[in-house]
């Protein structure tokens, strides 16, 4: 099984590998199949639009997030198609990690010229 920087490589490998294919300019739905496709097609296990309850003071509330992609139930993956990532889209994904208890998250702009500037490591400890 793969951990840490052995599986976040084979994700932006793969992230660039759709990039390079698709190139910039088009939906966030389009790169998040593709991406999760990519992902597949490497043996990995994938989860898309996977719902997280919100739970307030103990109770579970009728409402959830939905995560974009989730690789081996140990990377979040948060895509964005986006002229410029704020400071909200960092927040979104560290809001994600601390509720699913996964320490990893990729930010992942594919509205860019080079894929490597649109990739953003977030960390939850």
């Amino acid at each position: 099984m793969l951990y840490g920087s052995d599986l976040t490589g084979i994700i932006i490998g793969a992230a660039i590998e759709v990039h390079r294919y698709l190139g910039p300019g088009l939906l966030e739905s389009v790169y998040e199949q593709c991406l999760a496709q990519e992902l597949r097609d490497k043996g990995l296990s994938v989860s898309s639009q996977q719902s997280l309850p919100i739970i307030y003071k103990g109770n579970v509330l009728d409402a959830s997030y939905r995560i974009d992609l989730v690789v081996n139930q140990q990377v979040i993956l948060e895509l964005k198609a986006v002229q410029k990532l704020e400071p909200i889209h960092k927040s979104q994904l560290l809001t994600y990690l601390k509720l699913s208890n996964i320490n990893i998250g990729l930010l992942l702009n594919f509205n860019v010229p080079k894929m490597k500037d649109g990739i953003h490591r977030v960390m939850h400890n």
